[in-house]
């Protein structure tokens, strides 16, 4: 039987023809297209180690391997050639509105019962059912006890896939007749053609039969971004546009020899359209022992390089109090790491937006000097999730001081129309800075998990603050661990000190790289550093820094009268002193607006900023910019200054001020503010009569207050390790009397029951590990009952939303008679472009005015957000507030909450 090129691949946004008739993307050449972009990311965009591991794995040369990839590639979409895709309602019509493939039909061979067009199996699942068989038809290996353990089973389940989720185990019973459970899968010539089109891309490709190998959990990884991301390229429509058939096209063997030349000749420049091709990382420099030189840093810089000359690339955990110090050497590490594995970037994650906001400068001034090529940078987090792109332009902006030559950033944004412009395929970018959530998804059962996974198995990982997450994302910052070091991926976590949360992260990549069970403990003098090889998860503990730069006393006060009285005694003496810096921190939003305009009226002298985290995002994003260069370690502030924030900033790098205030808070969260303070001796001041956060527990609170009383003297940062060991310690309760130490032990009781049941759940959550599989892909795919979006949601904290505050333009009306919008107070030229047919805006515009707020607080507002956009992917989590002016002020009222707009943000007012 000869191929049917009528069956068709892609029609979305192809045009018409001369007579009105949907263009359509034959099947085979859309498989052929992906086919040839698949030769072209396995030549330019794997690295050799990723290459290996597929060709390993498969018991075969890298150039068959790499033919086997391309043949593989061409399959993903075999189960196209089934009734529900080729009669879906959206395909391809003619100019009375008809389905081209309707008449199909009614020929003989493609006739078919009503319970064909109703079946509900997705053209992945299609492809996984009806592979299983065809893939041992020509003699990969199968069983028809274990299925999942075999070649034939693994590659059908992983091109099953490509579409972000694995399809559950195909049985020996089914994979013989798939279409008596599918009728959809369709008989006769349905499944002729299909044989037809499997036949014709193996012979294009020239792949060879497969015999022996097994799929590995590294090379389902690779193999799986390889196949995602080459139909991701060859479905770009202005390339499928280029090389659509004339009318009559048939699919002849020539036809389809001379097609794959042009598959071929277009595949290099769609990948070259990535900004993918040429990063890697340089030769480390030989250290330079100099002023300023940190004894970590030159500790690491001396030692590492011959540690991965001879045990390869690994991990380093570098534990040490939070500074740009700390982050150099972090950098310093990951640049000997990246050499040595030839990775083709790096991934810099934090535990918030604002921290990743704060690092973009440094990563990228490390990213000049660290790697070749042309690369493209982004920003990760909520906050740039719609249009990283965007997001990170608007951070570069914010970082030009006062409209003169911008900072260092504009050059490495890429432009708003750049293919990488999108979330899942920002994570591919050669360097991003982000949050912790984009690594721990990718061990979490969501879409395009192992997509993740592949993204950052070509790269180097620093994880910053690591231990910074709570149970929830230590759990799975254990599995991550376990994969990276499973799939050779450098990692290099830095923590405040050593604890026993990494000793377990230290494990995790022993474990994952096939090392021993025995316990690590890392160093526990701060600072400290180790390495874990990926090659057998050999620990090594090199020669310790001598001493630690900016060594010196943190002097911590605890007072107790109000909090707002403390605050302004204890910034006073900077207003009458006319210099100096202070960092206050308060536990809401609306607590530091209300302490941002006392200080205002109470103490003129002083300069007061204000950034919080429901500012929308260009705001927030200018007064960071403006804090850290007025915050500066050089002292950019003029005169008496202070900066009013919530916890969000605790992780923010280049703040420096003489002195930082904070309500209570646990031990940890507090040192990392302390860290923002200078001078010997620094000077913490806690307010213990100020409100804690929600997301503070009471426990830890409790114990922190016991321990530093009524306040105490630090060495710092050498007594780091032993106060945060002493915070946890038995002998604190023992201090008490009964009434307290049996309300502590109930709190202890109530967290550790809370850790507990967060690490239970985030263990039902997480994947297996890459040992655990068993050679069943679906498992990284699986749904529990009950597991909804909101479970997921939970485990990487508090499910946030976006808001975005619209202003009514008086009067003002679209041609639609639609009311207009302003995303502005009074500037005409913000106004929100909805398109003419589906009222959604575009992205991108909405990007500098989100305001992240928690969901349990819009959920009575939730209807104010057009169905328009909840039905749009990228804006599903923004909604609209259309403000009303009301008694002075802009204001949005819904059945339980009243939210008021300024220039100082979105506060959020409960109504009785």
């Amino acid at each position: 039987m000869s191929l049917d090129s009528r069956l068709w691949g892609k029609a979305a946004r192809l045009g018409k023809n001369a007579r009105g008739t949907d263009n359509a993307h034959p099947l085979i050449c859309h498989l052929l297209d992906t086919a040839a972009v698949a030769e072209v990311v396995w030549d330019v965009l794997l690295t050799g180690h990723q290459r290996g591991v597929v060709a390993g794995a498969l018991q075969v040369s890298l150039e068959q391997a790499r033919a086997l990839a391309a043949f593989w590639a061409g399959l993903h979409d075999v189960g196209k050639i089934s009734v529900p895709f080729q009669l879906h309602r959206n395909g391809p019509k003619d100019k009375g509105g008809t389905l081209l493939a309707q008449g199909l039909g009614g020929e003989p061979g493609y006739g078919c019962g009503v319970g064909a067009a109703r079946d509900g199996q997705s053209h992945e699942a299609a492809a996984h059912w009806w592979l299983v068989g065809a893939l041992g038809e020509i003699g990969y290996p199968s069983s028809r006890r274990r299925p999942q353990s075999q070649l034939s089973h693994a590659v059908a389940q992983l091109l099953g896939g490509h579409g972000g989720r694995y399809h559950p185990v195909v049985y020996d019973k089914d994979s013989r007749c798939p279409v008596a459970r599918h009728p959809g899968l369709g008989g006769g010539s349905w499944e002729e053609q299909r044989r037809v089109h499997f036949a014709e891309v193996q012979r294009v490709t020239g792949a060879k039969p497969l015999w022996q190998g097994r799929m590995t959990p590294g090379a389902a990884v690779v193999l799986t971004g390889l196949v995602t991301l080459s139909d991701w390229l060859a479905s770009i429509e202005e390339g499928i546009r280029m090389r659509l058939r004339e009318e009559g096209w048939a699919g002849t063997p020539g036809d389809l020899d001379a097609y794959w030349q042009i598959a071929r000749a277009a595949a290099p420049n769609l990948v070259e359209q990535t900004d993918l091709l040429g990063t890697g990382f340089a030769p480390p420099p030989h250290p330079v022992r100099g002023a300023g030189e940190s004894g970590l840093g030159a500790g690491i810089a001396g030692q590492l390089p011959d540690l991965v000359t001879v045990h390869g690339p690994g991990m380093v955990v570098v534990t040490a109090p939070p500074s740009k110090d700390r982050t150099q050497a972090a950098l310093r590490a990951a640049a000997v790491l990246g050499h040595a594995a030839n990775a083709r970037g790096l991934f810099y994650a934090l535990p918030t937006g604002a921290a990743a906001d704060s690092h973009m400068a440094q990563v990228h001034a490390f990213a000049k000097q660290a790697l070749t090529g042309p690369w493209q940078s982004l920003l990760l987090h909520s906050s740039s999730r719609l249009k990283p792109a965007e997001a990170a332009e608007q951070w570069a902006h914010a970082r030009a001081a006062d409209g003169v030559s911008a900072e260092p950033g504009e050059e490495w944004v890429p432009a708003a129309n750049s293919w990488l412009n999108s979330h899942h395929r920002a994570l591919l970018a050669p360097l991003g800075t982000g949050t912790v959530d984009e690594l721990l998804q990718a061990v979490m059962p969501v879409k395009f998990n192992v997509m993740r996974l592949f993204a950052f198995s070509g790269k180097v990982v620093v994880v910053d603050e690591a231990h910074a997450r709570g149970a929830w994302g230590h759990k799975l910052m254990l599995r991550f661990l376990e994969w990276a070091a499973a799939l050779r991926i450098p990692v290099v976590l830095a923590a405040m000190a050593a604890a026993k949360s990494v000793d377990a992260m230290l494990a995790a990549y022993r474990r994952g790289a096939g090392g021993g069970k025995e316990p690590v403990v890392q160093p526990r003098r701060s600072p400290g550093w180790s390495f874990v090889d990926a090659r057998c998860g050999g620990w090594h503990l090199p020669r310790q820094p001598a001493a630690a730069v900016g060594a010196g006393t943190l002097a911590i006060e605890v007072v107790d009268g109000a909090p707002y009285d403390e605050i302004r005694a204890a910034v006073a003496p900077l207003a009458a002193a006319g210099s100096g810096r202070a960092v206050v921190y308060r536990p809401t939003p609306a607590k530091a607006i209300g302490t941002f305009c006392q200080l205002i009226r109470d103490l003129p002298g002083l300069d007061v900023v204000l950034v919080h985290e429901q500012m929308r995002n260009k705001d927030r994003w200018q007064r960071l910019a403006a804090c850290l260069r007025a915050f500066s370690s050089d002292g950019g502030a003029c005169g008496p200054s202070v900066l009013v924030t919530t916890p969000m900033l605790e992780h923010v790098r280049g703040l420096h001020a003489g002195l930082v205030i904070s309500g209570p808070a646990p031990l940890a969260d507090l040192l990392a503010r302390a860290a923002q303070s200078t001078g010997d001796p620094s000077r913490l001041v806690v307010l213990r009569a100020d409100q804690q956060s929600e997301r503070d527990d009471a426990a830890l609170v409790r114990r922190t207050g016991m321990l530093l009383g009524a306040g105490r003297r630090v060495s710092w940062p050498g007594e780091l390790p032993l106060l945060l060991d002493e915070v946890y310690a038995d002998e604190l309760v023992g201090r008490l009397g009964e009434s307290a130490a049996r309300e502590l032990r109930r709190l202890d009781n109530r967290r550790m029951a809370g850790e507990r049941r967060a690490a239970g759940i985030a263990g039902w959550l997480d994947i297996p590990g890459p040992g655990e599989l068993d050679g069943d892909l679906g498992l990284l795919s699986r749904d529990h009952p009950g597991m909804e979006p909101e479970l997921l949601n939970s485990v990487l904290g508090e499910e946030m939303v976006h808001v975005v505050c619209l202003y009514p333009l008086y009067p003002g009306h679209d041609k639609q008679g639609q009311p207009v919008y302003l995303l502005e107070d009074g500037d005409l030229e913000q106004k929100l472009e909805l398109h003419s047919k589906s009222r959604r805006p575009k992205p991108g515009q909405l990007v500098p005015y989100l305001i992240p707020v928690p969901k349990r607080l819009v959920e009575g507002v939730q209807g104010d957000a057009s169905n328009a956009w909840r039905n749009m992917p990228a804006l599903k989590n923004v909604l609209r507030l259309n403000l009303e002016w009301q008694d002075g002020r802009w204001v949005h009222t819904s059945a339980k909450h009243r939210f008021c707009m300024s220039e100082l943000g979105l506060t959020i007012e409960q109504l009785s």
